[in-house]
């Protein structure tokens, strides 16, 4: 009974776009020459004022992952951009050289965010301010807010080898990066969630999250 009227349902919901799609058509050829000028030149401005943000976006650093030096920079670059990714990051931090290298991926793939990291270590009035308290931590800001964060690799499927997919889908899901794919469904799904490492060994960690050979992967302050 109930999948029937699913069925109905569904049955309804393909008519109506068939009807859409069959009246935007209708629309598109019955369209004097005049009426298709305008829908061309409208077009035109559209990529245009496309081509010039990307420019602009480039102009700011867009389009790369760079390192950015103290809190003041942070905040400049807040400002300029309105959206911008900044990895928390500490040298000796293993897993934040992973991280490094999915958003270097990342960068160029999505021009309408900044992508920087800031060394922990040099931004203490930051840090504390953020209340980052594990390391790598990524903070997501719009509109010169910050409106999430992705600590650790708990959110990333809990492995070293997670795919650059999850990360975008982790961040998009914070809406400061253009994302067409399902935001309910991480690419990941359905995969083991137990932590392992990069090394392909799974390492204990204390209750600081160090591993017990003292090799820091997400490490708190």
């Amino acid at each position: 009974m109930a999948e029937n009227i699913i069925e109905q349902h569904l049955l309804q919901a393909t008519k109506v776009v068939e009807s859409q799609v069959d009246a935007e058509i209708e629309r598109l050829a019955n369209m004097d020459q005049d009426e298709m000028d305008v829908l061309r030149q409208r077009r035109m401005d559209a990529m245009k004022r496309e081509a010039t943000q990307k420019q602009e976006w480039l102009q700011q650093g867009h389009g790369q992952y760079s390192e950015i030096p103290d809190e003041r920079a942070f905040f400049d670059e807040c400002k300029k951009s309105k959206n911008l990714i900044c990895h928390f990051y500490r040298d000796a931090t293993f897993r934040c050289k992973i991280v490094d290298k999915h958003l270097t991926l990342l960068a160029p793939k999505h021009l309408e965010t900044k992508f920087v990291k800031i060394d922990a270590e040099k931004c203490k009035f930051l840090v504390e301010r953020l209340r980052i308290v594990v390391l790598p931590a990524i903070c997501l800001v719009k509109n010169g807010k910050t409106v999430d964060y992705v600590v650790g690799f708990d959110d990333l499927g809990g492995t070293d080898d997670f795919p650059t997919e999850m990360l975008e889908w982790r961040i998009a899901r914070a809406d400061v990066i253009n994302y067409s794919g399902d935001l309910l469904t991480p690419p990941i799904a359905g995969q083991s969630k137990k932590p392992s490492s990069i090394l392909g060994r799974e390492q204990k960690k204390t209750i600081r999250g160090k591993a017990d050979d003292d090799s820091s992967d997400e490490d708190d302050w």
